[in-house]
C-alpha cells in the first residue's frame, strides 16, 4: 500500500470519471443509491438508537458503492448484493468495518453534540431526528451558527474517513490506522480534493440552474418540485460514484474484478 501524490487537476478527472461511469450503468447506480438511502433511512427509524445505527453502517454502505463503481469500471453490471460486500468479506474484515462504523458514529454524534452547545440541539434534531424545519427555524441565528459550526467540524472528520473503508476492505488496514492514512492522503493531495469539491459544486449548481429554468418555463413551480428532488438524488449518486476514483488514485487498489486483498 503506497500513498500516491497527484496533481490538483486530477480532482477534475475524478468528477469526470464518476459521471462517465455512472452513465455506463445508470439504472444500476440509481437503484443502488436508492437502496443505500433506503438502508440508512430504515435503520434511522429504529426507536432511540436509529440515528446511531444508520451512522454505524455508513462506512460499509459507502464501501458497497465503491465496489459497485469498481465493477462498472471493469465492464461488469453491479448487482444489489454488492451493497453487502463488507458483510461477506470474512469475520476479521467485518469486525474491522463495524469498528470503523462505530468510530464514525461516535465522531459524528460528537460533532452534533458540540453544535448543540450553540443552539440547544435544534440543528442536531433536524439532522438526526427529522424534526420539522420551518422558515423561523432556518432564519434563527443560533440555528445557523450551529449549522456552520457542524459543517466546519465535519471537514476534518470527512478527511479521516474518506479512504478508510477502502483501506480496511482492500488492504486490511486496522481501523484506527486507516483513519490516520486517510487524513494524510487527503492532506498531501489537498489541491486535488479542493478542485474535486469545487468542480462538484459547479456541476450541482449548473445542473440545478438548468432544471429550474427549464421546468419553470414548461410547468411552473409544480414541475420544478417534481423534477428537482429526483435530479438531486441522481447527482448525489454520481458524486458517490466518483469517490472510488479519488481513493484509487491516492492508494494502489487491486485490479478491477477482485473484491479484496489480504
Amino acid at each position: 500500500m503506497n500513498l500516491q501524490i497527484v496533481p490538483a487537476k486530477q480532482g477534475l478527472l475524478w468528477v469526470k470519471q464518476g459521471i462517465r461511469t455512472f452513465w455506463r450503468q445508470p439504472l444500476a447506480f440509481t437503484g443502488l443509491f436508492f437502496l443505500f438511502m433506503a438502508w440508512v433511512s430504515l435503520l434511522s427509524m429504529v426507536p432511540f438508537i436509529g440515528a446511531a445505527l444508520a451512522l454505524l453502517v455508513l462506512p460499509a454502505a459507502t464501501l458497497g458503492l465503491m465496489v459497485a463503481t469498481e465493477q462498472a469500471a471493469s465492464g461488469k453490471f453491479p448487482m444489489p448484493t454488492v451493497m453487502l460486500v463488507a458483510f461477506r468479506a470474512g469475520q476479521l474484515r467485518l469486525k474491522a468495518m463495524m469498528l470503523l462504523g462505530g468510530l464514525y458514529a461516535l465522531s459524528f454524534l460528537a460533532v452534533m453534540g458540540i453544535s448543540a452547545l450553540v443552539d440547544g440541539g435544534g440543528f442536531a434534531k433536524v439532522y438526526l431526528a427529522n424534526a420539522p424545519i420551518t422558515p423561523d427555524v432556518v432564519n434563527n441565528s443560533d440555528f445557523q451558527g450551529a449549522m456552520w459550526l457542524a459543517t466546519v467540524m465535519y471537514i476534518p472528520l470527512s478527511m479521516l474517513f474518506w479512504h478508510a473503508p477502502a483501506l480496511v476492505h482492500w488492504h486490511g488496514v486496522p481501523p484506527v490506522k486507516s483513519l490516520f492514512f486517510s487524513a494524510i492522503a487527503c492532506w498531501r493531495n489537498l489541491g486535488a480534493f479542493a478542485v474535486y469539491l469545487l468542480a462538484w459544486v459547479g456541476v450541482i449548481g449548473v445542473g440545478a440552474t438548468v432544471i429550474l429554468v427549464v421546468s419553470s418555463a414548461l410547468g411552473g413551480n409544480d414541475l420544478t418540485g417534481a423534477v428537482l428532488m429526483p435530479s438531486a438524488l441522481l447527482m448525489a449518486a454520481m458524486f458517490f460514484t466518483s469517490v472510488y476514483f479519488s481513493v484509487k488514485d491516492c492508494f494502489e487498489l487491486p485490479e478491477p474484478g477482485s473484491e479484496h486483498q489480504a
